[in-house]
């Protein structure tokens, strides 16, 4: 499903043009009419009426991922608050970074100490992680219980993407059975082997992608 087509490369972005609601809700349906669905992860949503199309269908969305995508890795706005906190009520797990965090609460994060609160307040019927500490280190709260995710970090600067890919991964591993504290922890496995594959990719002028199709057991 799209929402929104984007003009980029590795150094920003330079126009988005968001598909209207009604298209996105024949996207959607079409899909949802024909085949069975597993798990769902949303990113970039660019106004608050796609978000309540994707809303009006929760109930038939499994595994609902929300990634908050506010800002791209480029540092290019690409959506608002108001145009996610429509679907944080129903989100199974949300993944925001910590300014994602700290813009749907209003406050700065940065901290592992003020991840942990930002997860813990942002945390509702569903999971919330927040992530993007230079140390690696992920936060989940879960079922009332916050966890602090250690990782190695990657020496790279071909991260663009690696927010969109985490929360792909956790919708994708929801869809195999995993439970949200697995799912969560082989995401994040996934993102530090796709960050180490592309350590040193020279590609375009800015952060590269991941290298998404490095062998992975």
């Amino acid at each position: 499903m799209i929402t929104a087509v984007t003009a980029q490369n590795t150094r920003g972005v330079t126009a988005v043009h968001h598909v209207p609601p009604d298209v996105v809700a024949a996207q959607l349906d079409a899909v949802l009419d024909d085949l069975p669905v597993a798990g769902v992860k949303v990113g970039m949503v660019g106004s608050p009426a796609v978000a309540e199309v994707i809303a009006a269908r929760a109930h038939r969305l499994p595994g609902l991922v929300v990634d908050p995508v506010l800002v791209a890795t480029s540092g290019s706005r690409l959506s608002g608050v108001a145009s996610v906190r429509p679907l944080l009520a129903y989100a199974m797990v949300l993944t925001p970074n910590r300014d994602e965090a700290g813009a749907l609460l209003g406050r700065r994060v940065t901290t592992a100490e003020e991840m942990a609160r930002a997860a813990a307040d942002l945390a509702g019927p569903g999971s919330v992680v927040v992530t993007g500490s230079e140390a690696a280190t992920d936060v989940l709260c879960h079922d009332g219980a916050v966890t602090f995710l250690r990782g190695e970090p990657v020496a790279t600067r071909n991260n663009h993407g690696s927010g969109c890919t985490f929360a792909a991964a956790v919708a994708t591993r929801l869809a195999h059975g995993d439970a949200v504290p697995d799912a969560v922890r082989r995401a994040k496995e996934y993102v530090t082997h796709a960050l180490d594959g592309a350590r040193d990719w020279q590609l375009g002028g800015g952060p590269g992608p991941l290298h998404h199709f490095r062998r992975y057991a």
